[in-house]
């Protein structure tokens, strides 16, 4: 068995960090759309693999984020790096797309 890639190692301490801590906790302090850590899973993988990321991932083995190819874990990452950076905004088409790819109407603003 090769050993874990240092890189890919890298990239999913990252994620887990953005999605799990920054993006929820800069999201509580902006009263952004979306404050809870597993609807920013769903968004930044959802984006990652352009659709139901459950359409793509077995949704059984847990954590999902780890099927990922090196390819769309940089794309999410990336992603979740550019919501951190522009905030709700950005956030709330992101969020309605991937509503919308689940047949779901997007959020209404407050």
């Amino acid at each position: 068995m090769a050993p874990p890639d240092p890189d890919r190692q890298a990239q999913l301490a990252r994620y887990r960090e953005l999605v799990l801590h920054e993006l929820p906790r800069r999201a509580r302090e902006g009263r952004w759309v979306v404050t809870a850590d597993h609807c920013f899973g769903r968004i930044v993988l959802d984006h990652a693999v352009a659709g139901r990321w459950y359409d793509v991932l077995d949704r059984r083995r847990s954590p999902a984020f780890a099927q990922l190819s090196d390819e769309q874990l940089a794309v999410a990452v990336a992603l979740a790096e550019r919501v951190l950076a522009e905030g709700d905004p950005l956030l709330r088409e992101l969020d309605a797309r991937s509503l919308e790819w689940r047949g779901k109407p997007p959020k209404r603003r407050p």
